[in-house]
């Protein structure tokens, strides 16, 4: 009796049913524990991270709460921290800036729209299974257009550690900006700002050590050190309201409203869906990214796994929550993820205790925040982007791939200039323009046999047998229209270089696919061996390929054969090569194999 063939659903499944049953007290001691650390840790960047997107702080706390819920049900990572990130929050205000005026109530309606599409987008990708389109956006891209990011968000700061007023699209406007209104800098406010930034570098880099220097347990000193932010906030917040900064000049963050997060709607406007249809595209594919990245680095720390389709679905579910309560577009973070995973979360749970700590700061420690200097929340800012900024890949990739610098570059550098939206469509199409330039130029080698064995080699690497009666050429890539061509071109140069040539054999053992162009071009190839009197043969063709050409004509046509191995296509086609090495001098390859040392 054949076994029953499991069918996939289509529905999502709920993860939360699964680890779930096996919750026990161990595990609630150690989410508990990780839900404090990062609920620490994710008010200042809540806050701050809600100002980067043009959107008042309690926005912050609001979508930090519902999203943490509906991941901890749908989503498969037991570590993933969901909420505002700062690549997200860029790509926000950039998307909805020019709709309406920062801060306002209209702004942050588009915003909630946003989260609304971007979260609908997402949960139909999970649904149709389409987590694989992440692949259309390389590593190079998103660390071109991560660092990229991560400068314009630090520029974009200056502004506020100065205490001055400056716009710009692009990098270099903001500077330019920013360079005149230096003689306005306001000397209180940037030190306050500086001197954040100096102490939050310290606290992430140097505390913890000095504290465990001083006989603190890691798990303490950690603790302390994530707190660094809060710190600061206390600090700052309580020398504004006792020295009367205010009344000098330092802007505050004013009144934060108390209270849970309200039920909102998206704005069901045609237009402003036209207008947001694109970015909330990116920003779902980008916030994708950033989460699958993060759920599966960690996710092999500890010998688990996530479903990227799932990850669509509990992602897509977070953020619509984030429209029904007054948030704008969030995904999994990196820094929260990896503290944490650090601090021992075990389930998704840790995520709901997350939420109930950021709803209770969100009742009770809004009104302790009136005071608080907007310089503070921007040197938050500042520290955490710049530890996505890595130039170290250019050097890196420099060395590997002259191509995939290029994309890094590409993206990089139009990120900067164009914006965050742009950029990263320069950068993929910049990665598909080299990836069809580098497909369309296949490696084709000619090969021979090494002696002593049934393995065949490169003629311009390595000492090797081959007859003036055949060529042998291994395409070492699948075909499609854009290298079939190539692959005439290469056939038609050797037969003219043998004048003896009787067999051409095709090794097509790294062939994957062959489409309906490379189809013709095959056939024009065999029609043209023919005619000048040789065999076109094929040699260890896979499964599916071959299914797929005894479907055409081609095969009925083919004089030649199709064998099992390339050793079993020179033994019956050229069997002299087997016995005793037989060169071809008049063979161009052959002469300048003397020269080159085998490799």
């Amino acid at each position: 009796m054949p076994f029953p063939v499991a069918r996939r659903s289509w529905l999502p499944s709920i993860p939360l049913l699964d680890w779930g049953r096996r919750y026990d007290r161990d595990t609630l001691i150690g989410d508990s524990v990780a839900a404090l650390i990062v609920t620490i840790m994710l008010i200042p960047q809540s806050l701050a991270y809600a100002m980067l997107a043009g959107l008042p702080p309690e926005v912050g706390l609001y979508a930090s709460v519902a999203p943490l819920l509906l991941y901890a049900v749908f989503g498969s990572s037991r570590v993933l921290a969901v909420g505002p990130v700062a690549v997200v929050s860029l790509m926000t205000a950039a998307a909805i800036g020019e709709h309406a005026a920062a801060g306002s109530p209209a702004y942050w309606a588009a915003a909630i729209t946003l989260a609304f599409m971007s979260g609908a987008m997402l949960l139909a990708m999970g649904l149709l299974r389409l987590g694989f389109l992440a692949s259309f956006l390389s590593h190079p891209v998103i660390s071109g257009f991560i660092s990229a990011s991560g400068l314009l968000i630090a520029a974009s700061q200056l502004k506020t550690l100065m205490g001055v007023k400056a716009e710009g699209h692009n990098l270099f406007e903001l500077l330019q900006s920013l360079a005149r209104q230096v003689p306005a800098t306001h000397a209180l406010t940037l030190s306050i700002g500086v001197s954040t930034v100096a102490f939050l570098f310290w606290a992430r880099h140097g505390l913890k050590p000095m504290l465990m220097r001083r006989g603190a347990a890691a798990r303490t000193a950690d603790v302390i050190a994530r707190a660094g932010p809060v710190a600061a906030i206390a600090l700052t917040t309580v020398l504004t309201w006792a020295l009367d900064w205010q009344s000098q000049g330092v802007k505050i963050v004013g009144t934060i409203p108390q209270g849970l997060p309200p039920l909102t709607l998206p704005v069901w406007d045609l237009a402003l869906w036209r207008e947001l249809a694109v970015p909330a595209l990116l920003i779902s594919v980008v916030g994708f990214v950033e989460s699958v990245s993060v759920g599966q680095t960690l996710a092999a720390k500890r010998r688990q796994r996530i479903e990227p389709d799932q990850e669509l679905v509990a992602l897509g579910a977070s953020n619509l929550s984030a429209a029904f309560t007054g948030g704008f577009p969030v995904t999994g973070g990196f820094a929260r993820s990896v503290v944490n995973f650090d601090a021992g979360a075990q389930t998704p749970a840790a995520g709901v205790f997350t939420a109930i700590g950021i709803t209770l700061a969100s009742l009770l420690l809004t009104p302790a925040l009136y005071f608080l200097p907007q310089a503070t929340l921007a040197a938050t800012i500042v520290v955490a982007v710049l530890s996505l900024v890595d130039f170290g890949i250019l050097k890196r990739v420099w060395a590997y791939s002259r191509p995939d610098f290029i994309a890094v570059a590409a993206t990089l550098l139009a990120t900067l200039t164009f914006g965050v939206e742009r950029g990263l469509v320069v950068g993929v199409i910049v990665s598909l323009a080299l990836y069809l330039f580098r497909t369309s130029r296949p490696h084709i080698a000619v090969v021979g046999l090494v002696p002593g064995t049934e393995h065949f080699r490169n003629v311009l690497r390595h000492d090797v047998r081959v007859s003036p009666r055949l060529v042998s050429l291994r395409v070492d890539g699948s075909l499609y229209f854009a290298n079939a061509r190539s692959l005439e071109d290469r056939v038609n140069d050797a037969v003219a270089a043998h004048p003896e040539l009787r067999h051409l054999v095709l090794q097509c053992s790294a062939v994957n696919d062959i489409d309906a162009s490379a189809l013709e071009s095959l056939e024009a190839i065999e029609h043209r061996l023919r005619d000048a009197g040789i065999q076109l043969h094929l040699s260890e063709v896979k499964g599916p390929v071959m299914d797929r050409l005894k479907t055409t004509e081609f095969m009925d046509r083919l004089e030649g054969r199709v064998f099992l191995t390339h050793y079993q296509a020179i033994a019956e086609l050229t069997p002299e090569v087997l016995d005793h090495e037989v060169l071809d001098e008049s063979d161009p390859h052959r002469r300048e194999q003397r020269t080159v040392r085998p490799g």
